[in-house]
């Protein structure tokens, strides 16, 4: 840990949240001359301090250690930059518009990183009337399905979710282009250009 830049990231968190060194001290039980310490890159928080200190600023604790604010290096205003954390544990399914550090069921999730699909996790993509029905082959037991799929068109993005023993299928509009995601239990999240079949 590098005492000045988590003593520059305590006061800029503090300052953002409009608190001075006396009232971060009186929420920490410690004293405003402590919290000065801090700041000045003289000293460092105790080690039990650290959960509350960090709760108080609104960050992790890896933040605090680190001192400093993680950049994402995306932003957050293009739906196609949409990021999908799934919990091991309960099977949450998170997603969020840019890098973000979720936890679920006591643990921190980690982003999924889209691949493309090999055979086994292929979709079929046909297009009936004025819709495009999309369905796959893939395996549905309790251990082993497609848990969810996801349709990223324009500024928008529509999450599909699937269950196990029931086939995986879903219909959306043909004329919709974009990303197409869907996530297996066990070999994680898969993606394609989503783009209309030509008519037979």
């Amino acid at each position: 840990m590098d005492n000045q830049k988590t003593g520059e990231l305590i006061r800029h968190l503090r300052t953002a949240l409009g608190l001075t060194q006396l009232q971060l001290a009186e929420r920490l039980g410690v004293s405003d001359k402590a919290v000065s310490k801090w700041e000045r890159g003289l000293g460092c928080p105790d080690v039990v301090l650290m959960p509350e200190l960090a709760e108080v600023l609104g960050i992790s604790i890896d933040t605090l250690l680190d001192g400093e604010l993680p950049d994402s290096g995306r932003k957050g205003d293009n739906m196609k930059n949409t990021v999908y954390y799934v919990c091991p544990q309960c099977g949450n399914i998170i997603t969020a518009a840019a890098c973000a550090e979720i936890s679920c069921c006591g643990r921190r999730l980690q982003q999924l990183a889209a691949q493309k699909p090999d055979q086994a996790h292929e979709l079929t993509i046909e297009q009936v009337e004025d819709e495009l029905y999309i369905t796959a082959a893939h395996p549905m037991t309790k251990e082993h399905y497609i848990a969810f799929a996801a349709v990223v068109s324009g500024g928008v993005m529509t999450l599909y979710r699937q269950y196990p023993e029931w086939n995986m299928q879903l219909r959306i509009p043909a004329r919709t282009r974009g990303l197409l995601l869907w996530y297996c239990t066990e070999h994680g999240l898969f993606r394609r250009v989503l783009s209309a079949p030509a008519r037979k």
